[in-house]
This record gives C-alpha cells, structure tokens and sequence, in this order.
C-alpha cells in the first residue's frame, strides 16, 4: 500500500500538468501512467496561447520551445477554391502569440521532466488506475494494474474520454455529425507554417504543417469509416489527391489502411466533476470536438484551475472534499461556451458541407469579411488561442524542497 496527497489517473495533459502543480506545491503526488512511454500516433499535438502563458508563468516557457515545435502564427483555409485569411495570432497579448505544433510525447516528456524537480513527484509507467477504492461512500484510492494499492486524501482522474471512472457521474452526451480519419503525408519544409483547412461541397480535409510532413484529417459523415473502407484504398487515395497540390504525395504514405487511424468523435460533458474523494477533469469531464484543436488546452487549464483551488488548503492539511465543486464552477462555463461555439459549427458548417445538402458556390460572408479586414482575424484567433476564462497559476511553489534528480519507482 502506497500513501500519497493526490493520487492522479491518467499521464495526459491534464495529468501531468496537474501532478506538476500539486507536487510543487509540495504535496505527495503520484501519477499512474498505463503506457510504458508516451509516444502515441496522432495524438492532438497544438499547444495553444493559452498553455504557453502557464509555462511563463511557472518559468519554464524557453525551456519547453528547445523541444522540437513549428509555429503557427497565421491560419487559413482554401474554400470553394478560394485561398482565405481567417486567423492571426500575432496580435495576442500572451509571452508567446502562436500556436506551438510540439509532438505530444515531447511535451508531456518536458512536464514530466519538470516535474521530477520536486521530491514529492511519483510517475508510475506501466500501471493503469484499474478500480477505485472506497470505504464509507468516499474514493480512498486507486488499485492499479501491478497489484498495488495507492492510497490517497484525492483521487483525480484524468484518463480521457473512455473513463471508467466517471459512470457515476452525471453525463450530457451533445453528440458529432463526424469522424476523422488521420494519417501523413511528405511535404517539402517551407520556411512560413501554411496550415490550413480545405472546405467544399462535400469535403472537409485539415493538413497541420509538421514540416516536413502534413497531419492530415480526411473528415466524412459519422459512422461511415466502413463504407469508405469498401470502396477500396484506391479510391480513398484518389480522394485525398483532389483535395489539391498538397495532397500528391498520397501513394508514397498510405500503402494500406494500417496507416490511416480512424479516429470516432465524442463530445459530450459531466454536469458534476465530483463526488467525495474523487474529482474528475479534461476530457474524462469533458470530451470536446476535434475543432480548434482546443482539448488539450481545456485540458489543461482544468489542472490549473484544480491546483489554485486545491493545493494551498491541501498542503496546509484540509479536506479537499468540500472545496471539489469550485473546480467545475470554475471551469464549467468556459467548456459550454465553447461546445456551444463547436456545436454551431458542426450543426451550420460541417453537417451540411459533408452531405452536399447545400452545394457551395462561393465562400460565405463570415469568411469573406475575415479575409479582407485584418481586425476581424483577431477574434477566432483569440477564440481559439486564448478561450474562455484561461487560467493563470496561482498555486503555492514549495521552494524549499531540494530537487530530485530521477523518476521514483515507489
């Protein structure tokens, strides 16, 4: 049996970063991790505005842009043929105004590295939070995957949209009109990032500038990854290649379906994050739509937000229980706001330009009003790039704690 402050499930985003903040605040911290190492295909790989400030403000941002990263400071989007200005980060009032593209596995590496600086971090690889324990209708820990119980005054789970975690919590399913496909294609490095999505009578492609590759997301009908499958590899190729110039290189990435993920979009969110000894956060609260690529920084700021409430009443010996409903008050009207945001566009943009319902013949005005006045770019990029209520730290740095130099096997 293990005893630690906060036990946190789930070595994502939100994890890590939660279990970064906890332990430097001093708290005896452990994060269980199922997977042996981080580096997972086609996980989202945007650090946004918003999360490059907490790295500021905690004093690591240089250090995290060492990690290999493109930049997007611009984005854009070629509809109904027309290439279109749509985005411009440039003019955020944040340290660092762009989008990082940093591949996931580098940055959760970075946090957990941060992380480990304090003596009372635990990353535990190779062990998933398998049953909660509960004693007198409260969670008192997690038993893992190793035979271990880890015992803890706070369990936090943060292991994605599929937890298993949060059944007993209260869940409002919003629903998708898409799946996604995703996979890669060789590109040539050009100096500028042209990110971009590509939207017409029936097709919505994004191709994330990874530079020397394109992360591709081939976005078609909910449920229909099979019928596209039984028109055979040669027939999707051939529909990625009229996507446009960029697509040409198709035939050298995808030799069969092996390199094509299907991923299955969820959105849907928790009405309450919590119950005694549990609390619950980033895409286990609530599962966001692949649009804006904004769930790891919701993700994010959820951790943030569950340090400031939590660690200095923690560290200095209370009950967290009472305190666990701040986290969702906190956090609840920035996630609605923006699946109320990505369910507009899915219902007025997405679903129709998929079924062909409505045939584009031009760019719409929203789009056209973008490209031609500069001000106008700034509000998607803030929506995108900052959000809704973002987060700054305001959690206690335990300064007096000594540095430990490698992960802890407990």
């Amino acid at each position: 049996m293990i005893d630690a402050d906060i036990c946190i499930i789930g070595g994502g985003p939100a994890g890590m970063v939660a279990g970064l903040l906890f332990a430097r605040a001093g708290l005896r911290t452990v994060v269980l991790e199922k997977h042996a190492d981080f580096l997972r295909d086609f996980r989202g790989d945007t650090v946004h505005p918003s999360t490059l400030r907490i790295f500021s403000e905690l004093g690591l941002l240089d250090k995290l842009l060492h990690r290999p990263h493109q930049r997007i400071r611009q984005l854009g989007a070629r509809i109904a043929g027309r290439d279109m200005r749509i985005a411009d980060f440039r003019y955020l009032d944040v340290p660092a105004p762009y989008i990082a593209l940093m591949p996931q596995w580098d940055f959760l590496d970075f946090v957990a590295d941060a992380a480990r600086r304090y003596p009372t971090f635990v990353l535990r690889r190779n062990c998933a939070g398998e049953a909660l324990v509960e004693e007198g209708g409260r969670v008192r820990g997690v038993r893992t995957s190793d035979g271990d119980e880890v015992r803890a005054r706070l369990t936090v789970a943060c292991d994605g949209r599929d937890s298993r975690h949060r059944d007993r919590l209260p869940l409002t399913a919003i629903g998708a009109p898409m799946d996604v496909f995703w996979f890669r294609l060789p590109k040539t490095v050009r100096p500028e990032n042209d990110s971009m999505g590509v939207f017409d009578t029936g097709l919505l492609f994004v191709l994330i500038d990874r530079g020397d590759y394109y992360q591709c997301a081939f976005v078609f009908p909910k449920g229909g990854a099979d019928r596209i499958r039984g028109e055979g590899l040669a027939a999707f190729r051939e529909r990625v290649r009229s996507v446009g110039p960029e697509t040409a290189r198709v035939d050298e990435a995808i030799a069969s379906w092996n390199d094509v993920k299907l991923l299955t979009v969820t959105v849907d969110r928790l009405e309450r994050w919590h119950r005694p000894g549990l609390l619950v956060i980033g895409d286990a609260a609530h599962a966001m739509s692949p649009i804006g690529g904004v769930g790891i920084n919701l993700a994010v700021q959820d951790a943030v937000a569950a340090a400031n409430i939590l660690a200095a009443p923690m560290a200095a010996g209370d009950d967290p229980d009472p305190l666990l409903h701040k986290v969702h008050d906190r956090r609840i009207r920035a996630v609605k706001l923006t699946q109320r945001i990505q369910q507009l566009a899915q219902d007025t943009i997405i679903a129709p330009l998929l079924t062909g319902a409505e045939p584009m013949d031009g760019p719409p005005l929203v789009a056209k009003l973008l490209d031609r006045i500069g001000l106008l770019r700034r509000i998607p990029a803030w929506i995108v790039g900052v959000g809704f209520r973002p987060e700054h730290v305001r959690s206690p740095d335990n300064k007096g704690a000594p540095p430990a130099e490698a992960e802890a096997g407990m």
